[in-house]
C-alpha cells in the first residue's frame, strides 16, 4: 500500500496536475511521507527496494525478509501505474506518458552518477533518522519526505529523479520505449547508491540498530 500510494500520487503530480519540479517533489515527498506515518509501523516503511537493500546490508532486516518486502513494493508500483493507465486513457492522453523515468539530456554514465548519488544521500538520512541510537524519533517520516522533495527539485530534470527501482519499473512497463530499454539502470543505480549508503551508515556513522 506505501509504494502503491508514492507511485499513484507521484505518477498524478507528473501527468494530471501536470507540474512543474516543486508540484512533483511536494507530490512524491507528501505521499512517502504519509505512507511513513500510515504504514510504517506495520512493515518499518520499507517502500523503496533500494531502502530494503540498505536495511539488508546493515542487519536490520532479513534477507527473507526484505525479498518480500522487494517483491511487494514492485507488485504495488505496477498495480498503482496501472490504475494511472487507466486514467490516462480515460482522457485520452497519449499511452507512452506515464510519468516514466528517462535521462533524455545526460549520457549514460552521468544519468548513473545521478541516480546513485541522489540514493545515496537519501538513504544516508533514511538509515540516520530510523537509527534506535541517534534517530529521529517521529519526526523521521518527515525528514524522509523533506529529504526526497529536495533531492527530486535536483535531479528530477536530470532523471527524472527515480532513487526507487520500483517507481521506475511500474510506469515503465506500460510506458515502454526508452523509459522500458533505460530500466536496468534505474534499478543497478539506487542499489549502488543504497549499498554504498548502507556501509557509509554503518561503519562512518554507526547507524545499523
Amino acid at each position: 500500500m506505501g509504494t502503491f500510494l508514492l507511485v499513484f500520487l507521484g505518477s498524478g503530480a507528473v501527468l494530471f496536475a501536470k507540474g512543474d519540479a516543486l508540484t512533483i517533489a511536494i507530490g512524491f515527498g507528501l505521499a512517502i511521507t504519509i505512507s511513513a506515518y500510515a504504514f510504517g509501523n506495520v512493515t518499518g516503511g520499507h517502500f523503496n527496494p533500494a531502502v530494503t537493500t540498505a536495511f539488508m546490508v546493515n542487519g536490520r532486516t532479513s534477507i527473507g525478509e526484505g525479498l518480500v518486502y522487494i517483491v511487494s513494493q514492485i507488485v504495488g508500483a505496477i498495480a498503482a501505474s496501472a490504475c494511472v493507465r487507466v486514467i490516462v486513457d480515460a482522457l485520452k492522453l497519449p499511452g507512452n506518458q506515464m510519468a516514466q523515468t528517462d535521462f533524455p539530456k545526460l549520457s549514460v554514465g552521468a544519468a548513473f552518477f545521478v541516480e546513485a548519488l541522489a540514493t545515496f544521500l537519501f538513504l544516508v538520512v533514511i538509515l540516520n533518522v530510523t537509527s534506535n541510537d541517534h534517530g529521529a524519533g517521529n519526526f523521521a517520516g518527515l525528514a524522509i519526505g523533506v529529504t526526497l522533495m529536495l533531492l527530486i527539485i535536483f535531479s528530477v530534470n536530470l532523471t527524472g529523479a527515480s532513487l526507487n527501482p520500483a517507481r521506475s519499473i511500474g510506469p515503465a512497463i506500460f510506458a515502454g520505449g526508452s523509459a522500458l530499454s533505460h530500466l536496468w539502470l534505474y534499478i543497478v543505480a539506487p542499489e549502488v547508491g543504497a549499498v554504498l549508503a548502507a556501509f557509509a551508515s554503518k561503519y562512518l556513522m554507526d547507524t545499523e540498530d
